[in-house]
C-alpha cells in the first residue's frame, strides 16, 4: 500500500541504511532518500505515507525541507530525528509543521510507535488542535514556575540554560519538568512541545 510507504531523508548513508532496515522488519515500505533536495526533485504530485527526516543535513536542512514541502501543499507527516543537542531545531521543526521530533539515541520501537502514530493521524495538527480547549485547562494546572519552565522547553532551551535564566538549580527544573509533564499528560518532549503549541501557549 502507498499508504504504508515511509520515506527516510538522511546525507548519511550508514544512517540511511540503518534506519531503512529498522522500517522494514516493522512491514513499512521504505523509499531511502540521500538529500531533502533529492526527495523533492523525484516527488510526486501527492506525497503518501510518511517521512523521516534528520533535521542537520547539507543543502536543504530539515527546517528549510518542511517549508518547502509546505510551500509545494504537501500535507505529508513529518518526523524529524535530532540529536540532543539539536533540541531548539527540533522545536522549530514543529512549529514548521513537524508532527513529532525523536533525539537521538533512541530506542528502536521508539521510532516505529511514532510512524505508526504518524500514519494512523494524516491530520495529526487537526486533531491536537481540537483537544486545544483541554489542553489549556491542563495548562491552567500549572504552578507560574512550571510555566516558565514549559516557556522555556517550548524554545528549545536545555535545563541548564532554562535554569540560569529563572535563577534556579538545574535539579529544581528537572524537578518542574517532571511535574508539568504528567500535569499535562505528555509522553514525551516533543508530546508536550506538540501541546503546547496547539493550545497557543506561544507565539
Amino acid at each position: 500500500m502507498t499508504d504504508n510507504v515511509v520515506h527516510v531523508v538522511d546525507d548519511d548513508p550508514d544512517v540511511r541504511k540503518s534506519l531503512g532496515f529498522l522500517l522494514a522488519t516493522a512491514d513499512f515500505a521504505i523509499r531511502l532518500h540521500d538529500s531533502a533536495t533529492a526527495f523533492l526533485t523525484a516527488a510526486s504530485t501527492e506525497i503518501r505515507g510518511c517521512i523521516v527526516s534528520d533535521v542537520r543535513m547539507p543543502g536543504i536542512d530539515g527546517i528549510e525541507f518542511l517549508r518547502q514541502l509546505k510551500a509545494r501543499g504537501q500535507a505529508v507527516p513529518v518526523i524529524v530525528i535530532t540529536g540532543h543537542a539539536d533540541v531548539a531545531l527540533a522545536v522549530q521543526a514543529m512549529k514548521e509543521g513537524a508532527v513529532d521530533f525523536i533525539e537521538k539515541p533512541f530506542e528502536d520501537h521508539v521510532l516505529i510507535d511514532a510512524v505508526h502514530s504518524a500514519l494512523a493521524n494524516r491530520d495529526l495538527a487537526a486533531a491536537t488542535h481540537a483537544q486545544a480547549a483541554d489542553i489549556r485547562n491542563r495548562l491552567s494546572t500549572l504552578s507560574q514556575r512550571e510555566r516558565q519552565v514549559l516557556d522555556g522547553l517550548v524554545a528549545g532551551l536545555p535545563n541548564k540554560s532554562i535554569a540560569y535564566d529563572l535563577g534556579i538549580s538545574p535539579r529544581t527544573v528537572e524537578i518542574h519538568r517532571a511535574n508539568l509533564m504528567n500535569k499535562m499528560q505528555a509522553g514525551s518532549l516533543s508530546h508536550l512541545v506538540r501541546m503546547a503549541l496547539a493550545a497557543g501557549s506561544r507565539d
